[in-house]
């Protein structure tokens, strides 16, 4: 399974490869008070992906974390009530090392 999910790694990474080789154009982006960026297409894209991905990725790992506090505190919960086990103590029996010889 290992070796798939590097496969697909390397896949999706010649095929960025081969995206970045046949666009590697300049955009001109117009920002705010006459300024002008010029801009490769292959880096807009990955910072536009970012951009949409980085805060999704932040909200889910919060949230992720808030429900494994949540299911620890349950946890410790449940484990104080339930009740301790009680312990009864067993008296020793003792055995003759000798054996009671048959009477014949």
């Amino acid at each position: 399974m290992q070796f798939l999910k590097i496969l697909l790694w390397c896949l999706l990474a010649f095929a960025a490869a081969i995206f970045t080789l046949g666009n590697w154009t300049w955009v001109t982006i117009n920002l705010w008070g006459g300024l002008v960026a010029e801009v490769n297409l292959p880096f807009l894209l990955l910072l536009t992906f970012l951009v949409g991905l980085v805060p999704t990725w932040l909200y889910l790992r919060a949230q992720r974390w808030r429900l494994m506090q949540r299911l620890t505190t349950a946890e410790r919960i449940i484990a104080d009530l339930k009740p301790a086990p009680v312990v009864v103590p067993v008296e020793p029996v003792l055995v003759d090392p000798k054996p009671a010889s048959p009477i014949l």
